[in-house]
């Protein structure tokens, strides 16, 4: 049974934690705020720790420090590390940090570098990973088991990790945004906005699973739903007028650009 660690008990390594349990890999984890990580191990059946104590024991350690905190941590936790006899193999879901910075921080370890999102708490996440030469095959055989419900991982360059990141990273705020307007759009046509706020999540999960398994593009299933004189086409009109399309790419370039820069900082 493999043993896996997370240092770090907030939403992400909450999410990832909660996908690994429902896998027959043994969990720990570690959290300055020990009330947290008591729920995440009641939530998950793991057993709470220290970090001493999953950097001696764990095969896989995932890293949910904030980006500024991990020089600190990483000089914590490396003594431990550099101790061990049996191998193991660093998860890295820190904003920005390449696999260059955590080769300063951690010399010769062996690291997997991932950018999950938030519904990988609901199985439908999407996590780009990278590694670096030490990590084997094994060790990223364990974190693809270890994160099989998740949702989707795709190996990803690490040099498209800020485009990719923009896009699975940023988007679910950018689909809640839309999800909210369109249950705005709804109460103020009559519907409470409790009833088409369940209308607007159910219809972009179908959506979702059309433009995932259909094989058209987005601007062929767009033109199937909108048929000539009929009400969709009037609202797409709308949005065409607006621009939304320009928009939203718009806000996934500000975002590229903010990656961009948490990765040099």
């Amino acid at each position: 049974m493999k043993r896996i660690g997370f240092i770090g008990a907030g939403n992400m390594g909450g999410a990832l934690a909660l996908a690994a349990s429902r896998t027959d890999c043994s969990l720990y984890v570690s959290d300055p705020d020990t009330f947290k990580a008591q729920m995440l191990c009641k939530k998950t059946g793991a057993t709470q720790a220290d970090n001493d104590t999953v950097c001696a024991v764990c095969d896989l350690i995932y890293l949910g420090v904030k980006p500024q905190m991990l020089a600190a941590v990483a000089a914590e936790l490396s003594p431990v590390l550099q101790s061990r006899e049996t191998p193991f193999c660093l998860v890295s879901m820190c904003a920005g940090v390449t696999l260059e910075r955590l080769a300063e921080l951690f010399p010769g370890a062996p690291v997997i570098r991932i950018m999950p999102n938030t519904p990988v708490a609901v199985g439908a996440g999407m996590i780009l990973y990278c590694y670096n030469r030490q990590a084997t095959s094994e060790q990223v055989d364990t974190f693809l088991y270890a994160m099989q419900h998740a949702g989707k991982v795709d190996l990803l360059d690490e040099a498209l990790f800020d485009a990719g990141t923009s896009v699975s990273g940023c988007g679910p705020a950018f689909a809640y945004m839309f999800a909210d307007a369109l249950a705005k759009g709804g109460e103020a046509c009559g519907l409470s906005y409790e009833q088409a706020c369940a209308y607007a999540s159910q219809m972009l999960l179908g959506a979702a699973l059309m433009l995932q398994n259909d094989g058209r593009t987005p601007d062929a299933l767009r033109e199937a739903v909108c048929s000539k004189g009929g009400s969709t086409i009037e609202g797409v009109k709308v949005l065409q007028n607006d621009n939304l399309e320009q928009t939203v790419i718009d806000a996934v370039k500000a975002s590229f650009e903010r990656n961009k820069q948490l990765g040099k900082s």
